[in-house]
């Protein structure tokens, strides 16, 4: 892997420092409740930091920011400790009125690049060797971590303890098990992550390696068509979507698809199967079967509490049935061609091969390749059983801890207890506990409505103000190719960015080419969840970023266009197993196209032109 020189001098044109932004008047108090270690410091401004819009496309709550605090933690651990990157380190972050900035930390002495490569081979290789061993073990390893999150026990804070604890000498009140089970609760989120990202890195980084061969080996091939060369992937992320258009084959089949009405409420489906008899609940039971586990998976990228999963919320699965089951009658194929992927992919690595002058140049191309098939479907489906499955349980957990607190009086609904930090929320626990042992009243009731509702408005506040897509001196180079094909930050990119408003009459955006095809339509713009189902059949999403969970959309709409992302990111990878086309990475397009223009999309070329 790569490094990214992150602290490089300032050249004559760069972004805004740090130190220039300013916190939304009337937000002072809200931006302090984040940690310290998470505030922009006077130092920061030597350094490049880029907006992660990618992950966190929308201002977060202080609680939320446990997602940043305990995976860049893990990720600079598997990086930095466990497989000793050559050149790359882990990530900081700071957040500022909401917005989460990551700037990498690299490696450029070459001693220590060579220290740490020795180090890497020992580590990473032995992963490669053993990539079905260990990842078998890892799914293992997640689905027992699930199971504890599942165990956890309620929460109960009895008037006077059960005599069957107190015959049994238990010796242990009922307020202490609320400090360990949220303390359980928190540390195996923790512990989530360090799974998560065991393989993420190693992932990616077999696919770059054999990236980097294509470049120097074909040097007019797109990274498009590199990245095709592993598209068809048979990963647990894209199984919940599975799970949908089977269960419209089902409705059909048992003749209930006449149930599902575009804008029919899911409880109101359920009830009316109900009555139609044995079709209708074998149906549900089919339905039952597709919910555990595939419906554990969030509407967004699972790091906000309210990026809710299917499980909670039937509303976007059963709003794309009425989609599914159309098409199914009009003889359209629901599967994703996974099957023309894979021809098309073989063809494009057999051609390509062929260009190879040695045997000796074919033997490492064909080694290459195979490990990226090997190893490369982890890297989308690690995130269902991640931030998905593992991260809806927690978020879970956090809300009876809500809902006791507010029941308590702490403040008026539960979910007020993600305006709180995870700090915050252990020190109202621990003020609960003792004035449940002691008979006195909690002093919460009188501290935190307040500041709940503060934070909430800063919230609200913050979400009308855009932010810069980076801040800092503009890097000499960028060639970590991670930085690159996830972010889809590249020092033409950055130029790009900084010339944007210097030509504001301009009818093209230019980003990745993430999926070829060219397509005319309506842009939608999509900043939040929410506006999701404002898209109509044959809009063109635009948005900050795509999600893997969104696949139900899809078929729906006619091309993607996001502000961040490179041609390996979540956003691409979508876009190709669906045969979307798709512009990432283009760095202003939700903020110079308006939701109804008319656009054309060239994903062959990374072309998005506004026309109206």
């Amino acid at each position: 892997m790569g490094k990214t020189n992150m602290n490089s001098t300032a050249t004559a044109k760069g972004f805004p420092v740090p130190s220039s932004l300013k916190i939304v008047p009337g937000t002072e108090r809200a931006q302090a409740a984040y940690p310290y270690y998470m505030q922009f410091t006077k130092e920061d401004d030597q350094r490049f930091w880029f907006y992660n819009s990618m992950h966190f496309p929308e201002p977060m709550c202080v609680f939320d920011m446990v997602t940043a605090e305990a995976a860049y933690a893990a990720l600079g651990s598997a990086n930095t400790r466990v497989h000793s990157l050559p050149t790359t380190l882990g990530i900081d972050y700071r957040i500022i009125n909401g917005r989460v900035y990551i700037g990498g930390n690299g490696v450029t002495d070459p001693k220590e690049i060579e220290r740490r490569t020795r180090e890497f081979q020992q580590r990473a290789f032995y992963y490669y060797a053993n990539w079905e061993r260990l990842f078998a073990q890892w799914k293992q390893k997640m689905l027992a971590l699930i199971r504890e999150a599942e165990a956890l026990p309620k929460l109960e804070l009895p008037e006077f303890e059960p005599l069957q604890y107190v015959h049994a000498g238990r010796g242990i009140a009922s307020n202490h098990y609320l400090l360990e089970t949220y303390q359980k609760t928190l540390e195996g989120y923790y512990r989530m992550w360090h799974h998560h990202f065991e393989f993420l890195l190693l992932g990616y980084g077999a696919y770059l390696t054999f990236f980097d061969f294509c470049k120097k080996a074909f040097p007019e091939i797109s990274d498009q068509t590199v990245a095709r060369m592993v598209a068809g992937l048979e990963a647990e992320i894209f199984r919940p979507d599975d799970e949908l258009r089977r269960l419209a084959k089902c409705a059909i089949d048992l003749g209930v698809d006449d149930q599902f009405r575009t804008g029919r409420p899911p409880d109101e489906i359920i009830q009316s199967l109900k009555q139609t008899g044995e079709r209708g609940d074998a149906w549900l039971k089919e339905l039952n079967v597709s919910r555990d586990p595939w419906f554990n998976i969030n509407v967004g990228d699972g790091f906000y509490h309210y990026h809710r999963s299917w499980n909670d919320d039937l509303s976007m699965p059963f709003a794309a049935l009425p989609g599914y089951i159309a098409n199914a009658k009009r003889g359209e194929r629901l599967e994703r061609q996974t099957d023309r992927l894979m021809d098309e992919r073989k063809k494009l690595i057999a051609d390509y091969r062929e260009l190879l002058e040695t045997e000796d140049d074919r033997a490492v191309y064909d080694q290459m390749i195979a490990l990226a098939h090997r190893v490369f479907p982890y890297v989308e489906g690690h995130k269902f059983y991640c931030e998905h499955w593992y991260t809806n349980l927690f978020f879970n957990k956090i809300r009876e801890f809500g809902a006791l607190l507010a029941r308590n009086g702490f403040f008026p609904d539960s979910e007020d207890v993600f305006q709180l930090s995870h700090y915050e929320v252990e020190a109202a626990v621990v003020d609960l506990m003792t004035a449940w042992s002691n008979g006195s009243e909690p002093r919460g009731p009188a501290v935190w409505p307040a500041i709940v509702k503060e934070r909430k408005a800063a919230i609200l506040e913050w979400s009308k103000h855009d932010t810069a897509p980076a801040l800092g001196p503009v890097p000499d180079i960028i060639d970590d190719p991670a930085i690159v094909m996830l972010w889809g930050i590249t020092r033409e990119n950055l130029d790009a960015w900084l010339s944007a408003g210097e030509q504001p009459d301009s009818n093209e955006i230019k980003g990745f080419a993430a999926s070829h095809g060219v397509v005319e339509g309506v842009a939608r713009v999509v900043k939040s969840v929410d506006d999701i189902n404002r898209l109509k059949h044959g809009d063109i999403l635009v948005c900050q970023v795509t999600n893997p969970s969104w696949a139900p959309v899809f078929q729906n709409i006619a091309a993607a266009v996001s502000d961040i992302g490179g041609s390996m990111s979540h956003a691409a990878i979508v876009a190709r197993e669906y045969g979307l086309p798709a512009v990432v990475g283009t760095g202003t397009a939700t903020q110079k196209i308006k939701d109804g223009q008319r656009i054309r999309v060239d994903g062959g070329r990374g072309i998005v032109t506004i026309l109206e």
